[in-house]
């Protein structure tokens, strides 16, 4: 699954730097300049890593976004680029969220590195086995059951399920899907997608009773939960 970033730094000949080496990784990457648009997107809670500069224009700093994002329940990694050094300084970034903390200048190869070291990390403990309405998957065991009743799935219906249950509530477009689900260079067409998610109702909503879990927003995209 390809690895989404959230890059926000207001130094854009950095900023673009960054971005064009993390996509020839394989990581998608959207870059923000601004403070207080970046906040609004690192709410979003669709990335799966945060990468943000300390001192930001039109927003106190890059703590305000560290505690916004912990205070929302976001468990996604942040790393904190800074020029500021000093212990008391580390220390405050780490305490408002932050998981890592790369001082000014460095080399892009420690930063990938670090962003590598944070995606290893093993997921919170609530994330075990995901729960919505009475279905149940497992990441780890890759065992789907609902009411009981184990599911067999494809390895990519595992892992739309599985973008659909992180993302309880949320209005899922298939462009996102696509993000998401498929490798970073897959062409994929929206019908592509239309076609995983009918064969994902089939196994996991039609045998069953009670109101279907995952919806159809016309003209929008999708939505999962009761």
């Amino acid at each position: 699954m390809v690895m989404r970033i959230l890059l926000i730094e207001d130094e854009q000949k950095i900023a673009n730097a960054i971005k064009r080496g993390l996509e020839q990784e394989s990581y998608a990457v959207d870059v923000v300049y601004d403070g207080k648009e970046g906040f609004g997107k690192a709410l979003n809670g669709k990335f799966d890593v945060l990468i943000l500069d300390r001192m930001l224009p039109n927003i106190d700093d890059g703590l305000t976004i560290c505690r916004a994002v912990r205070d929302h329940g976001f468990h996604q990694p942040i790393l904190l680029l800074t020029a500021r050094d000093s212990t008391r300084d580390r220390v405050e970034g780490l305490d408002s969220g932050a998981d890592d903390y790369l001082v000014k200048p460095f080399s892009f190869e420690e930063l990938l590195a670090r962003v590598r070291a944070l995606l290893r990390r093993p997921q919170q403990t609530e994330d075990t086995v995901l729960h919505v309405g009475d279905l149940s998957l497992r990441p780890d065991t890759f065992e789907v059951q609902r009411s009981k009743t184990p599911i067999e799935l494809s390895r990519k219906e595992f892992s739309l399920l599985e973008y659909f249950m992180r993302n309880p509530g949320r209005i899922l477009t298939k462009d996102q899907i696509i993000a998401h689900v498929w490798d970073f260079d897959a062409d994929i067409l929206p019908n592509t997608v239309e076609a995983f998610v009918a064969s994902l109702r089939q196994k996991i909503d039609r045998p069953f009773q009670g109101k279907p879990l995952l919806q159809t927003v016309r003209g929008f995209g999708y939505k999962f939960g009761t």
